[in-house]
């Protein structure tokens, strides 16, 4: 997930003067942070792995289950389709298959550690609400 963002961000196809795409981006970001500051200090860690404290299910997480994940390829994907090049895209793609697979193994760690997980990911979606 991070060398695709920073392969994005080496070849300077990250950003975008297209209004639209800082809008989005701008967007990704207030999404990261409300996830962050509802998440609290357990959302810095390097491993996929469950966190003391409970599951969180306030904030963006009542609506998607895994919204940092959601930010970052919200924050990737418009600066890459702008650019427009099979690298930008090839990146994109490369961060967004390691936020699935990061997504995946959380998930697996999580129905073991909450029992109440299995119920929530029934009732909301891992990145998209009504949708994925």
């Amino acid at each position: 997930m991070v060398a695709g963002l920073a392969g994005l961000l080496l070849r300077q196809e990250l950003f975008s003067p297209s209004p639209l795409v800082i809008a989005v981006q701008v967007c990704a970001v207030a999404l990261m942070i409300w996830a962050r500051v509802t998440f609290g200090q357990r959302s810095f860690h390097a491993a996929a792995n469950p966190t003391a404290g409970g599951l969180v299910t306030i904030g963006p997480y009542r609506f998607i289950r895994h919204p940092i994940y959601t930010a970052v390829c919200l924050f990737l994907w418009p600066g890459a389709i702008a650019h427009g090049s099979a690298i930008a895209i090839s990146m994109a793609l490369l961060s967004t298959v390691g936020a699935v697979l990061r997504m995946w193994c959380e998930e697996q760690l999580l129905v073991g550690t909450y029992p109440e997980y299995a119920v929530y990911a029934k009732k909301t979606k891992r990145m998209i609400p009504g949708v994925f």
